[in-house]
Parts: C-alpha cells; structure tokens; sequence
C-alpha cells in the first residue's frame, strides 16, 4: 500500500466539524483542488455504526481499530498505514479500544 498523505495543499476546509455520537466521533470536510471530498477525523474508544450513500475508503492515520462491514461476520483490524474500502449504500461498524483513532475517508 501506498504510504498516507501528511498534508493536502490547495484544499478548501469546511470549519463547522461533523459531530457524531455525542462528539465521541468528529470529523472535519476537506475539498481537493479537483472537487474530490474528504474527511479528517477522530474517533474516541467505542464502538459506532456508519451507513454509507458512496462508496468509502477509510485510511488509518494513527492508532488502530476493528471493523465489520455489514453483511459480514468477520472483523478485521486496521492499524496506521492501513485501510479498508466500504461499498456504496451500505456500512460498518468500527471499535476503538483504547486512545484515539484518526483517519481519512475519501469518498470514492
């Protein structure tokens, strides 16, 4: 796998921060230069349900996580340097066990 981006030039930034599950979930909007959508985000220890409209890649920016993606019974871990890809209309669940987990999710 390709190594994670550290920084996004030329970006548009939308300041009002996603809050999910009582803030234990926030994330922050970035558009690339070519309209493509991102978000940063953090995600406190829990576990948390997402649905998805697009498809998704989720990479793991820092600490680590269990995902199961709906319609599956195995989990998986991710850790930094990794990712995993959610098909579009669809979801998962993921759990952070202990400290932060950060990521970016590109919409696909």
């Amino acid at each position: 796998m390709s190594s994670l981006p550290t920084e996004f030039s030329g970006v548009t930034v939308h300041t009002k921060a996603n809050l999910y599950f009582g803030g234990r979930v926030v994330s922050h909007t970035v558009i690339l230069p070519d309209g493509a959508k991102k978000t940063l985000g953090l995600i406190q220890p829990g576990s948390y349900h997402f649905g998805t409209g697009a498809p998704e890649r989720m990479e793991i920016v820092a600490g680590d996580c269990r995902v199961t993606l709906d319609g599956q019974t195995e989990t998986k871990a991710y850790a930094a340097g990794t990712c995993f890809d959610v098909p579009g209309n669809s979801g998962f669940t993921i759990e952070v066990d202990a400290a932060l987990c950060e990521y970016i999710c590109s919409f696909l």
